[in-house]
């Protein structure tokens, strides 16, 4: 194949394909009816998170609309739902408070180009490689700053921006008016308790919108004097490139760096959770193509980022109400994008909804994040999972989202490779057979698991404190792992035995660490190349040779 076809089938696998659309001749009810169900859902969490994020609503809706299509078209879930999140609210509030709301849009491109560069790289799998603890913790985190960063709407309280949320919501409480905050709290009451009662009376209806609209209609006729969410555009605005200087460039990649790792990882787990979810037939939505998802996503980002939007993910919530509503292909999304465009000709009565109604959702939203039944199971489980789970929820509220990220991935493979060196070792074994004189002073170690830089210390302190013998044999044959620390720590065992007099003979090396050992100079530590064995009898009838040499070298001495 030419370097040209090669190119075209390469970025063949990132670009839409009638495959994808395949169910929809007998789909399409059921996707236009999950579509309008997800769309009533996403409408006033869009609103929502554009208003926590500190860049506005109408970003919010710009990011669900256009974001919304654009990763439904050119990702690869067949039923990923996306747009703005909690997540993303979350890191976005003290970037705003920093450089301003206007800076939104170049962010969401930046962050969009690093995003579609790692689809491009094919590196959607390193997702696999967060664990669960973490990533549970990592929600329950977001979910806790989500609940803090509603205080300040709910009391109707001004905080000084980019203050840690716990810190911010103890000064709003401290700082409110009573009883006027009293007025956003009830109407923060009286939405969750439509969300939370609603759905026992009907599972099928718009909880959150059917509470918005009773909160507005509350608001309105009391003439309650709470704060709204403000004017809208009554239609989408044009695209255009937002304003660059080499300066901002500078001071937004790190956040645009931190936006882009935390719109993968959010956009991928959604895309890994939705692909396990059942709809209401109880058949799965079948697998998703991880590169192909952060490709997506990157051109949902760029693309909501040309509009005036901010960056995007696949948003599980969403997703979840999508898959159980029974959509099966891509136009489910399609469909729920399209209908928040109709929400641009109502712009003065959404004008009016109050924000502490929209707080009230997201804190209900918040405290649905984590179940009670998936703490409890992690806690638990076990102590390094716990935790892992612990410590990464404390450093997301406490300090930042994707540092919570890397630090529960560090403590996680500290733990994991602590498990994997508790079960590499060595022991000392008995010569099989019949006896013979001289046997004692032959030390026949089984090396067990892995030989890495986790457990070579180990294994090195154990053999070379062996004494009252003058030959040791190396059983290699179980060693499942070997890496450059624990080759050149076989090399240390052998030079330090070797330069006690100690004759060291090696056996069962297995081909695929032949390499590794003459690279590392394992074999070239050994007195002569023939101390190395394939099959033990041999290697103990050398070593007994060896023996035997010894005693009537020393019987010749006393003669």
């Amino acid at each position: 194949m030419s370097w040209a076809g090669a190119a075209a089938s390469y970025a063949g696998r990132f670009l839409p394909r009638r495959d994808d659309y395949a169910e929809l001749g007998t789909s399409w009810r059921p996707d236009v009816a999950a579509g309008l169900t997800v769309g009533i859902v996403a409408l006033p969490l869009a609103l929502a998170f554009g208003v926590s994020s500190g860049v506005g609503a109408a970003a919010g809706l710009v990011t669900a609309v256009v974001a919304g299509i654009v990763a439904a078209v050119f990702g690869g879930s067949h039923v990923q739902v996306s747009g703005p999140t909690g997540a993303m609210a979350v890191i976005l509030a003290p970037i705003v408070a920093v450089h301003g709301a206007s800076s939104v849009a170049l962010l969401s491109l930046m962050a969009g180009l690093v995003v579609l560069a790692l689809g491009l790289s094919r590196l959607g799998r390193a997702v696999a490689f967060i664990p669960w603890p973490v990533v549970e913790g990592f929600t329950l985190g977001i979910g806790a700053i989500i609940f803090l960063q509603q205080v300040p709407l709910a009391t109707g309280t001004q905080v000084e921006a980019g203050q840690n949320m716990a810190v911010a919501a103890w000064h709003a409480v401290a700082g409110a008016q009573w009883p006027e905050a009293g007025l956003g709290l009830a109407l923060v009451v009286g939405v969750a308790a439509v969300m939370l009662l609603l759905p026992r009376l009907h599972p099928a209806l718009p909880a959150s919108l059917i509470a918005v609209v009773l909160a507005t209609l509350v608001a309105e006729a009391a003439a309650l004097p709470v704060a709204r969410i403000g004017a809208l555009p009554d239609s989408l605005p044009a695209p255009g490139l937002p304003a660059v200087t080499s300066q901002l460039l500078s001071e937004l990649a790190g956040p645009a760096l931190a936006i882009a790792a935390l719109a993968a990882i959010e956009s991928l787990l959604s895309a890994r959770v939705a692909a396990g979810l059942a709809g209401p037939s109880g058949a799965t939505t079948g697998p998703y193509d991880p590169d192909r998802e952060l490709a997506g996503q990157g051109l949902a980002s760029i693309a909501s980022g040309l509009f005036g939007g901010m960056p995007a993910t696949g948003a599980i919530a969403r997703t979840a109400v999508n898959v159980r509503s029974g959509a099966r292909t891509r136009a489910s999304a399609i469909v729920h994008a399209l209908l928040l465009v109709v929400v641009y000709a109502a712009a003065p009565l959404v004008s009016r909804i109050p924000l502490a109604a929209l707080a009230g959702i997201l804190m209900v939203t918040a405290t649905r994040m984590v179940s009670r039944h998936t703490a409890a199971s992690i806690l638990r489980s076990s102590r390094a999972d716990a935790a892992l789970f612990v410590v990464t929820a404390f450093i997301t509220v406490a300090f930042d989202l994707i540092e919570a990220i890397q630090i529960g991935v560090l403590v996680a493979a500290f733990f994991a490779l602590r498990s994997v060196a508790r079960l590499s070792g060595v022991a000392r074994e008995e010569i099989g057979g019949e006896p013979v004189p001289g046997d004692e002073r032959i030390a026949v170690f089984r090396l067990e698991g892995s030989m890495f830089f986790g457990a070579a210390e180990r294994i090195l302190q154990e053999i070379s404190s062996v004494r009252g013998v003058e030959v040791v044999v190396l059983r290699l044959s179980h060693l499942r792992m070997l890496d450059a620390t624990g080759a050149h720590t076989l090399a240390e065992i052998i030079g330090i035995l070797e330069r006690r007099g100690i004759t060291v003979l090696i056996k069962g090396i297995k081909p695929e660490h032949v390499r590794l050992a003459d690279t590392v100079g394992v074999v070239r530590a050994l007195r002569h190349y023939k101390h190395r064995f394939d099959e033990l009898p041999p290697a103990i009838e050398h070593a007994r040779s060896h023996v035997r040499r010894n005693a009537e070298a020393r019987e010749g001495g006393d003669a």
